[in-house]
């Protein structure tokens, strides 16, 4: 019987279940807490391999693109069966690409914010009046459906240090000025638990690629500002090539303070926002098969780099 479920949203508490399950399973699994979010909710990894290659692949940054977290599960859980029966993933034989590569995952970024959009945080509950108040100032916006942001009102793809100014202007510019369910980009860069946390990580494990993946629009972005990255545009386009998604340049509005933007500044290797599925954020969980049948070539090139 499979550990993950796909057949239903995740909540924070169900996704530290399924880690603790995946290592209890498969001991060659390891996990660790990165950090605790304002509201005490782990942020947990996920690490499958023993190889010299490293990368680093982060999902639900935006709470209401829970859906990613799933992929990352699934996958782990695929990769460790195959590897403990001998088997293969996605044409590869398993137990050689685990000695090949390290992945290190983060499935859920932000736990409170995905809590509150998939209704683990009950109304009435402190948690949720207060992103209640919050959204109020931004009427436009489904409540709680249309929550990107953590439980703290910041957008954690709008926190990292890489054009966070830029980011600022824009998003003020489109009346994103203070806390509430999207966009906006925080008082400073990295003054999050979350992203502070996930950045410290990523200097410390100093990989060769991450991927962070977001919904929707079958999209695979690839660059920041005009920084050259060696390889990245070819490794970018088979990505593309194996999953049917299109690699694309990056809307201005969006350009700026992503995980990947700054990885790619300060690392200057390829770094990729995979986004997945096509509708409105949440996505309906109908449309997992798909986008994991999609993105498994994407997670399996990634480790490789090529």
């Amino acid at each position: 019987m499979a550990i993950v479920r796909t057949d239903m949203p995740i909540t924070s508490e169900e996704n530290e279940r399924v880690i603790q399950q995946l290592v209890r399973t498969y001991p060659f699994l390891r996990t660790e807490v990165i950090a605790n979010t304002a509201f005490q909710r782990p942020v947990s990894t996920l690490v499958i391999g023993t190889g010299p290659r490293k990368v680093i692949f982060t999902a639900s940054h935006h709470a209401n693109e829970w859906i990613t977290t799933l992929i990352l599960l699934k996958f782990a859980e695929e990769f460790a069966e195959a590897i403990q029966t001998g088997g293969r993933i996605y044409g590869q034989d398993a137990r050689t690409l685990a000695e090949q590569v390290t992945i290190y995952m983060v499935p859920m970024v932000d736990p409170d914010g995905v809590d509150l959009v998939v209704g683990a945080i009950a109304p009435g509950s402190i948690q949720y009046e207060l992103a209640k108040r919050l959204a109020e100032d931004y009427p436009s916006i489904p409540f709680p459906e249309g929550w990107k942001a953590n439980l703290l009102g910041v957008d954690l793809n709008l926190q990292y240090p890489a054009g966070w100014l830029r980011a600022r202007e824009i998003k003020f510019m489109q009346g994103f000025t203070q806390p509430g369910p999207r966009d906006y980009v925080g008082r400073a860069p990295l003054n999050q638990l979350e992203t502070r946390a996930l950045a410290e990580y990523t200097r410390y494990i100093d990989p060769a690629l991450v991927l962070a993946f977001h919904s929707q629009g079958r999209e695979i972005y690839w660059q920041f500002g005009d920084i050259p990255v060696a390889g990245a545009e070819e490794l970018g386009q088979k990505m593309a090539d194996a999953s049917g998604y299109t690699l694309a340049n990056v809307p201005e509005q969006s350009a700026y303070a992503g995980y990947k933007d700054w990885f790619i500044q300060e690392f200057r290797r390829p770094g990729y926002t995979i986004e997945v599925g096509e509708g409105v954020n949440p996505l309906p969980i109908s449309q997992f098969d798909e986008i994991y049948r999609d993105n498994l070539p994407i997670l399996i090139i990634a480790a490789l780099g090529g």
